[in-house]
């Protein structure tokens, strides 16, 4: 059977995850608070953050500033989170 949460980003029950997803204490309140769906749809946030800001997963500054975003779009809490201004996908009529 699978394990359910109570997404915080979903607001609904969800499939949760069999482990947490990221390192240390986030990973933790992201395992007990955070759907698999919710951790997804970061996922794919996360790529456009990366994109957009020019960051890279081998510099610890880089992985602050992603834990932050991480923080505002999974939990609301602080400035990031969101689409930068002005942003439109690839391919996107303006």
């Amino acid at each position: 059977m699978a394990r359910t949460v109570y997404c915080q980003f979903l607001k609904k029950e969800a499939e949760g995850f069999d482990q947490p997803p990221h390192p240390g204490p986030l990973g933790q309140r992201i395992y007990e608070n955070v759907s698999r769906e919710g951790w997804k749809q970061w996922l794919e946030r996360l790529t456009t953050i990366i994109n957009e800001n020019r960051l890279s997963t081998a510099d610890p500054q880089s992985i602050e500033l992603i834990e932050q975003h991480m923080v505002g779009f999974l939990f609301g809490e602080g400035d990031l989170g969101k689409l930068p201004p002005g942003f439109s996908p690839g391919g996107a009529k303006k």
